[in-house]
Order: structure tokens, then C-alpha cells, then sequence
């Protein structure tokens, strides 16, 4: 049975195709929506700018901002509740670390434009192939 599932949000469409989906097949569950900042892209000015902050938790939670703003919308139109979390780091590693907590992972396929996943590579792919939990991809 899956009581806890994890949802990584970025501001693509496709995970918000991901969290409406996990919230019409499991609507019983405890939906933890979580966002990575400072991943790696092009340039590196997310990272940087993270880190040369003096407050680098609320710059990676002023990125987060739109994208779980979105999430909470989502939920509200599925009227249900979802907790959100904002992590530093490789969206990927950063997945997978999280994902131990939980009894499933559901995520879109792929997000961003070309640049973004020629630098940063197939998040999707690496925590299908990583993830110690069953994972969801929705197109």
C-alpha cells in the first residue's frame, strides 16, 4: 500500500501533470511535494547565486516559490492537502536521497527545454534507475 509519496516540482508542465496524477491514484496518501534548487544548469547561476548568498535557504526558497505555488493550486483544485519541501543540491541525488522516506516516487518525464537537459541530463531516467522505492513517470 502506498501511504507516502514523494513528488519532485519544478515549474514544468509535466510535474504538474506528476502531482495531479498522484493525487487522483493514491488519495488517501500523505503528498510531499518537493523542489530542488541550485541544481546544475547552464552556467551555473542558480548554484552560484545560492551559494554566495547570505541567506541560501531563502534564496532556494525563493526559486521554489512559483513552482510549489503551482503545487499547492494543483492540490487545491483536487482538493487535497500536500506538504512541500525545498532542498539544495542535484535535483537527482537529491531525489533519490528523500526517496527513502517514502513508498513511492511519481515524477514527470522530463523538464526544462534543451539546454537544461543537455547539462543537466535525464533526472527521470537517474531515479528510475537509482530509487530504493517504486517509482511513477507520467508524460
Amino acid at each position: 500500500m502506498i501511504a507516502r509519496v514523494l513528488v519532485p516540482m519544478d515549474d514544468s508542465e509535466m510535474a504538474g501533470r506528476a502531482l495531479r496524477y498522484a493525487l487522483e491514484v493514491f488519495p488517501g496518501a500523505k503528498v510531499t511535494v518537493l523542489h530542488v534548487s541550485g541544481g546544475p544548469s547552464p552556467m551555473m547561476g542558480e548554484a552560484t547565486e545560492i551559494a554566495l548568498s547570505d541567506d541560501p535557504e531563502g534564496v532556494a526558497d525563493d526559486h521554489a516559490e512559483d513552482a510549489l505555488d503551482r503545487a499547492r493550486a494543483v492540490a487545491s483544485e483536487c482538493d487535497a492537502e500536500i506538504q512541500t519541501e525545498v532542498r539544495v543540491g542535484h535535483p537527482a541525488r537529491t531525489i533519490l536521497d528523500r526517496a527513502e522516506a517514502f513508498d513511492g516516487v511519481v515524477l514527470g518525464s522530463h523538464s526544462g527545454g534543451l539546454m537544461d537537459r543537455l547539462f543537466v541530463g535525464n533526472v527521470a531516467e537517474t531515479v528510475v534507475r537509482g530509487s530504493p522505492v517504486p517509482v511513477t513517470v507520467v508524460q
